[in-house]
C-alpha cells in the first residue's frame, strides 16, 4: 500500500459514541433509522437476518459482525417478514457511561446482540467514505486479514464471561474491529484499478492528495501542488485531472468545503470556520460554501444527535 494511502488511513478514526446490547426472543424485528453515523452490529449468540439498504435479507450467524459505514436505514430480525419496531421505541437502561441495555419482552431468548453507533473523524463526503459499500461483513474480509478472526473471538469471550467491565472491553474491541474492516477493504476489496483509490496509490498523485487531505485548511494553489509532485504546472494539472477526474483547483475547493461541513456539524460557528479557512469575511465563505455544497453553511451547523440509542428523534 502506498505511503500516501497509509497516511490517510492512519488519520481516519472512528469515535464510538454509544454502545448497546440486547437479548431478544423470537419472533422479533427492530428497525434502525438512517443517520449520519456508521452502525455496527455483532451477533454474539443465536441467529438473525439483516435487511440491507437495497431491501435484500442477509443471514447472520453466531459470531458475525457487520458495519454499515453510511448509516443507512436497516432492519435486524429473527426472520424476514416480522413486523419491525422502531429501535427508539424500545425501553432501555444505562449500564455505564455510553453503554446501554435494551430491555426485551422476554430477555431469556437465545439471541445476544451487541451494537454501536460510531462517527468518522472526517466528513461523510470524503472520497474514501463515499466509495465504501453499504455493508461490510467481517467474514467476507477475514480471508484477507488474519487479525479479524481473533478480534471476533475476543468479543465472543467478553460476552460469554460477562466479567466486570466487559461492556467497555466490547466497545473498544468494536472500535478496533471496525478500523480493521475498513483497512482490509481498502487493501483488498476497494483497490480498484481506476478511480480515487488508484489515484492515491500512485506515488506522485498520492503525495499531492495526502497533502490536501492532511491540511485542508490551506488554500493550495496549482504551483504549490505541482512542486510537491516535482512537475511543471501544466504537466501536473493534466496528470491530476486524468487520475482524479477533476481539476486540482476544484478538488482543493471541494475538500476545503467538506472540512468546513465537518466543523459545522461539530457545532462550530460559521464565522469561526470562515476564519480557519482564511476567508476575509463570513459572507465570502458562505458564498463559496453554497456554490460547492448546494446550501448555505447555516443549514449544516446543527449536528445530528449522537444519542441514537437514547432519543426517538431519528426514528
Amino acid at each position: 500500500m502506498s505511503d500516501a494511502l497509509t497516511e490517510m488511513l492512519r488519520g481516519l478514526r472512528l469515535d464510538g459514541v454509544e454502545y448497546g446490547r440486547c437479548k431478544p426472543c423470537a419472533p422479533w424485528a427492530t428497525a434502525f433509522p438512517a443517520g449520519e453515523a456508521a452502525r455496527f452490529h455483532f451477533l454474539a449468540s443465536g441467529s438473525a437476518f439483516l435487511q440491507v439498504p437495497n431491501g435484500e435479507w442477509m443471514p447472520l450467524k453466531c459470531g458475525d459482525a457487520v458495519l454499515l459505514p453510511h448509516g443507512d436505514a436497516h432492519v435486524l430480525a429473527s426472520a424476514p417478514g416480522v413486523d419491525a419496531k422502531p429501535f427508539a421505541s424500545l425501553p432501555r437502561k444505562t449500564l455505564c457511561d455510553g453503554i446501554i441495555d435494551v430491555e426485551c419482552t422476554n430477555p431469556q431468548g437465545s439471541n445476544l446482540l451487541f451494537f454501536a453507533i460510531m462517527r468518522f473523524n472526517v466528513d461523510k463526503h470524503h472520497p474514501l467514505l463515499q466509495m465504501m459499500p453499504d455493508v461490510m461483513q467481517a467474514r467476507d474480509l477475514a480471508a484477507n486479514e488474519p487479525a479479524i478472526p481473533p478480534l471476533l473471538d475476543a468479543m465472543m469471550r467478553e460476552v460469554e464471561m460477562n466479567r466486570v467491565g466487559s461492556g467497555g472491553m466490547l466497545a473498544r474491541l468494536a472500535d478496533v474491529l471496525t478500523a480493521t474492516l475498513i483497512r482490509t477493504w481498502v487493501e483488498c476489496g476497494g483497490a480498484q484499478s481506476s478511480g480515487w483509490i488508484a489515484a492515491v496509490k500512485n506515488p506522485d498523485i498520492g503525495r499531492v492528495l495526502a497533502a490536501i487531505h492532511t491540511d485542508p485548511s490551506q488554500d493550495w494553489n496549482v504551483e504549490e501542488l505541482a512542486k510537491l509532485m516535482g512537475a511543471s504546472r501544466s504537466g501536473f494539472a493534466q496528470r491530476f485531472a486524468d487520475a482524479v477526474g477533476e481539476t486540482p483547483a476544484r478538488y482543493v475547493a471541494r475538500t476545503r468545503m467538506q472540512q468546513a461541513h465537518q466543523w459545522l456539524q461539530e457545532g462550530q460557528r460559521v464565522a469561526s470556520v470562515a476564519e480557519k479557512l482564511g476567508y476575509d469575511s463570513e459572507a465570502s465563505f458562505s458564498r463559496a460554501f453554497k456554490r460547492i455544497m448546494g446550501a448555505p453553511p447555516s443549514q449544516f451547523r446543527k449536528r445530528e444527535s449522537v444519542s441514537a440509542f437514547a432519543s426517538s428523534s431519528e426514528a
